[in-house]
């Protein structure tokens, strides 16, 4: 058994010695070729070649800002009876079958609402300034999945629902550019022009 003992610590440090020459044999150092010198960075280009000139016709395209006074509005008209069409088909999942479910904004209703209730009750009837606002931004955000689908004609007809049922136009009404210009919301008075001078620090 001491015999034994003796020839396992003899070889105990030659097994030690001999994994120290392998690591020091497989330094990463002592593989490592020489690449030469390392290339200089290749120059960026002044323009990538990406997109088109944009030239009037296709900047008409998206140019479809509205003005409250009506600039801006396109040629077209629709009822009150086509707008509910729409609205059924492209609107209600959102606000409701009749404007005031939602689950998102409620955009009909003419009762007074209170700061705990705003902004959810602020609705066409009894906050926005300007019925023109609308085409405004229909053309431009809603429906929601697929904004700017509707044409002239279709926004016409869904505004004119939205105002009927708003109580702040008549069922029998034929909304165009004209008409829409004219229509004054019930808020209006609420709003006041922001001639504020003096930069950012006046509050």
């Amino acid at each position: 058994m001491r015999a034994g003992r003796s020839a396992v610590m003899v070889l105990l440090p030659l097994m030690v010695g001999a994994a120290s020459c392998a690591r020091t044999d497989s330094r990463p150092d002592r593989d490592r070729v020489d690449a030469g010198p390392v290339a200089a960075p290749v120059a960026s280009p002044s323009t990538f070649g990406f997109g088109t000139p944009a030239d009037e016709a296709r900047i008409a395209l998206w140019d479809r800002d509205v003005g409250p006074d009506g600039a801006g509005l396109p040629p077209g008209q629709g009822t009150v009876d086509q707008g509910a069409e729409v609205f059924r088909a492209r609107c209600a999942a959102c606000h409701g079958p009749t404007g005031t479910e939602g689950p998102f904004d409620v955009l009909v209703g003419g009762e007074p609402w209170g700061d705990a209730e705003a902004p959810r009750r602020r609705t066409i009837g009894n906050y926005w300034p300007h019925a023109t606002t609308l085409f405004d931004y229909i053309t431009r955000a809603m429906p929601q999945d697929e904004p700017g689908s509707l044409t002239a004609d279709e926004t016409y007809a869904v505004i004119a629902w939205l105002l009927a049922r708003n109580g702040v136009v008549t069922d029998d009404v034929v909304l165009d550019a004209a008409a829409l210009a004219g229509v004054h919301l019930p808020a209006r008075h609420r709003f006041v022009p922001d001639d504020r001078r003096g930069g950012p620090e006046v509050r």
